[in-house]
């Protein structure tokens, strides 16, 4: 059907300002809405100055929501061919971190190609996603249930995880596995297995946290469990974010005027803690508006899931929309103390040109599912070939 609901003649959905029209263009605004959130927060903690965070941040959201447009006309079966290659071409980027990557900070995690510097496990949150997505497709319902087939599910979300735990990142190799296990989960997993696989985890948290982890990853752990042992060392970041937290009140201390963040108390308040600094400034209906846009996100996201007629469209929206949430519960719940610091930013609102790339190119996927949410993606096969 057409937009105002008569029947279009053969092709008439592909023409291109039909495709540009059945964009949501109401989930564009939310995203507006949060990056450009974002922009004033960036723009109160660098001293009310457009530099050095606010406008590349605003610039960088332009040039992002452009290529997210372009994105959402791309057809889904073209998604579905290059689901694959993508992920192939990201495990193999994860492997030339560990033979080749750039260090810093402690962490080897960047490959630089000429000018351009960048992170491949940003990659792999969209190939994992891509991949999986093709994978289940092609599959009955009975052996997505469980079956010897989910060990290729398992293996495609466990070379990754491993790779990017390595360098060590264990922020993104926690989103990347729980992406990859909410699609699994979506895709038809029996709920036998899952209570088995988290009684499991629950077992293994123990000796994973005192003989696997690095030491500094050790001690983030036990800061968390107990922050006020440290206040000044290990447990400063998460005192000094509680501290902004509970002093926002209910309105706030005003924009520009948090004393946390304006005076340098508050570290990594542009990127890892800048809700505890929206908190600070605009309180609990500041923070409670901000997370009202990230929920309704979140629900239109899922609903142009849940109506793509394809296999492949349905698991891919959703799975993209699993990686924006977990951005979104893991830093809030670090930022409050309920979890441990592990480098994950607040999407949309941090700063950060990686993240958001990724994050817009998710939704273009999410996008490209609702324009061609009535297109039938024939061709899957369950395999790698």
């Amino acid at each position: 059907m057409t937009l105002s609901g008569g029947l279009s003649r053969p092709g008439e959905r592909d023409r291109p300002i039909i495709k540009f029209m059945e964009i949501d263009w109401t989930l564009c605004l939310m995203l507006c809405l949060i990056a450009g959130a974002g922009s004033l927060m960036l723009f109160s903690v660098a001293g009310a100055s457009w530099e050095p965070w606010a406008a590349k941040h605003l610039i960088r959201f332009g040039i992002y929501f452009v290529i997210m447009v372009g994105l959402a006309m791309v057809d889904l079966r073209v998604w579905f061919a290059v689901s694959y290659p993508i992920y192939i071409v990201g495990l193999l980027l994860l492997v030339a971190v560990e033979l080749f990557g750039d260090a810093a900070l402690g962490a080897q995690r960047w490959l630089v190609i000429g000018p351009l510097r960048f992170q491949p496990s940003e990659v792999m949150k969209v190939g994992v996603v891509l991949a999986l997505a093709r994978y289940y497709h092609g599959l009955s319902a009975d052996s997505a249930k469980f079956s010897w087939r989910l060990i290729v599910p398992v293996l495609m979300i466990g070379m990754p995880v491993l790779l990017v735990a390595h360098q060590p990142d264990l922020g993104t190799a926690m989103l990347i596995a729980l992406t990859g296990l909410a699609i699994v989960i979506l895709a038809g997993l029996s709920w036998k297995v899952i209570l088995a696989g988290v009684t499991a985890a629950l077992v293994a948290i123990p000796p994973f946290v005192l003989f696997v982890l690095h030491d500094y990853q050790r001690k983030r752990v036990l800061t968390f469990l107990n922050p006020e042992a440290d206040q000044s060392g290990s447990g400063y970041h998460i005192y000094q974010s509680k501290i902004a937290l509970g002093s926002g009140g209910l309105l706030g201390k005003g924009f520009g005027l948090g004393s946390q963040s304006q005076l340098n108390f508050l570290p990594e308040k542009q990127t890892d803690f800048i809700f505890a600094t929206l908190a600070e400034e605009f309180g609990f209906v500041g923070c409670f508006s901000v997370l009202l846009l990230y929920g309704i996100v979140i629900f239109m996201a899922l609903r142009i899931a849940s109506i793509s007629h394809s296999h492949f469209g349905r698991l891919a929206a959703a799975g993209v929309t699993a990686t924006f949430t977990l951005y979104v519960l893991i830093n809030g719940a670090m930022v409050m103390g309920l979890a441990p610091v592990v480098g994950v930013p607040m999407p949309m609102l941090s700063y950060g040109g990686t993240v958001m790339l990724t994050v817009m190119v998710g939704f273009g996927l999410v996008q490209a599912t609702r324009v061609h949410r009535y297109t039938e993606v024939t061709s899957g096969k369950g395999s790698l070939m």
